[in-house]
């Protein structure tokens, strides 16, 4: 178990939240905890989790204790969940609410005993749930407005109003991967007569460039795209960071090559940790529908979002500042992870000028 801001006073009410396995989910569900906060303020919240979501906790102000799920995403593990939930009996939650729909996240807090058991009926829950919630998509149209839906009383009005997520970040957090990453005096050795790194008291601007995307193709954005956008930026005085996990090392290596290794590129370098904290010296993020969009959304960031084959209206950036560029075709959203049609026209079609203009938008605060 990983403890976080463990300050809540004794006698308020234990909520154990069974959070979600993707980045953008996790996020997301912050929306969850600040709402369960302002309905009960003194309340505790413990957040069960992947282990390498924990990251994303520790920046959640609302969570006081993440707790790590020790087994993989997609495994049954059965009794090693009914292990868990017996050892979660001696922490007397008084709520527990799921996130998840599948039949094995509900193990755990079944097996801890916990009096009231709170998520939607999925996979014959029944048995393991005792306050089974119904899932209405047509009324409950967003992921967040459902991870929301959970924290209220069963007859809520709904909709329900969803806070905006808001990651913390500390100076201190900062400036441990402006040293990391040498980002000062110069971030790229290769070329340190058109690219000067980031330093606190500098007013260069940076952009970050998202080009994966965990799901598939269909929600990637062409690579030589990103490439144009960040050659322009470049000649226009700015940084370009790249971020991505390993899996995107091949992409953001083209990228750069395209834009004559004047790009840093991040991918596969960082912990999610250290993904966040480097995105939050950002002025501008481009990317993809991704977890990485999310967290973006997250740190109050100018994002230009763009959505191939996933909906905009189901998973959007939670931020005003967001751009959403969405060519709406008849084809899409499809939600494939490739496209069923063989042609990708709902991100080709998206040129690079749209992006970039939408960058010059972003920065002047035009409507």
């Amino acid at each position: 178990m990983t403890s976080v801001n463990t300050n809540a006073p004794n006698g308020t009410k234990k909520i154990l939240v069974v959070g979600p396995s993707w980045v953008g989910d996790m996020v997301m569900a912050q929306s969850l905890f600040i709402a369960l906060k302002n309905t009960h303020p003194n309340c505790r919240i413990d957040v069960l989790a992947p282990s390498w979501t924990l990251s994303l906790l520790e920046r959640m102000p609302e969570v006081t204790k993440a707790i790590a799920m020790p087994l993989p995403r997609g495994k049954l593990g059965l009794m090693e969940r009914i292990k868990l939930g017996l050892s979660l009996r001696s922490e007397s939650y008084d709520q527990a609410i799921l996130l998840p729909n599948s039949w094995k996240s509900a193990l755990p807090p079944f097996f801890a005993n916990i009096p009231v058991r709170t998520g939607y009926i999925g996979e014959c829950r029944w048995g393991l749930l005792n306050d089974a919630r119904k899932l209405d998509k047509s009324l409950l149209t967003m992921t967040v407005q459902r991870f929301v839906a959970l924290g209220l009383p069963v007859d809520a009005a709904l909709p329900p109003v969803c806070p905006k997520p808001a990651l913390t970040i500390s100076k201190d957090r900062q400036q441990a991967v402006i040293d990391k990453f040498k980002l000062t005096p110069s971030a790229a050795e290769s070329a340190p007569d058109r690219l000067t790194a980031y330093t606190p008291s500098m007013a260069i601007k940076i952009l970050a460039l998202c080009p994966g995307a965990e799901y598939g193709p269909a929600k990637r954005w062409p690579i030589e795209y990103y490439a144009e956008v960040a050659r322009h930026k470049i000649d226009q005085g700015w940084q370009v960071w790249l971020f991505g996990s390993d899996k995107d090392k091949a992409d953001a290596a083209q990228i750069n090559r395209e834009a004559s290794g004047f790009c840093t590129d991040f991918t596969g370098r960082t912990s999610l940790a250290e993904a966040v904290d480097l995105m939050s010296l950002a002025n501008t993020v481009v990317s993809n529908d991704s977890g990485l969009m999310h967290v973006a959304a997250a740190l109050d960031k100018k994002i230009i979002a763009i959505y191939g084959s996933s909906d905009p209206g189901f998973t959007p950036p939670l931020n005003d500042k967001a751009r959403i560029i969405s060519l709406n075709l008849d084809c899409a959203p499809c939600f494939k992870r490739e496209c069923p049609l063989g042609h990708s026209h709902c991100l080709t079609g998206i040129t690079p000028d749209q992006v970039l203009e939408y960058i010059t938008v972003t920065q002047s605060g035009r409507k």
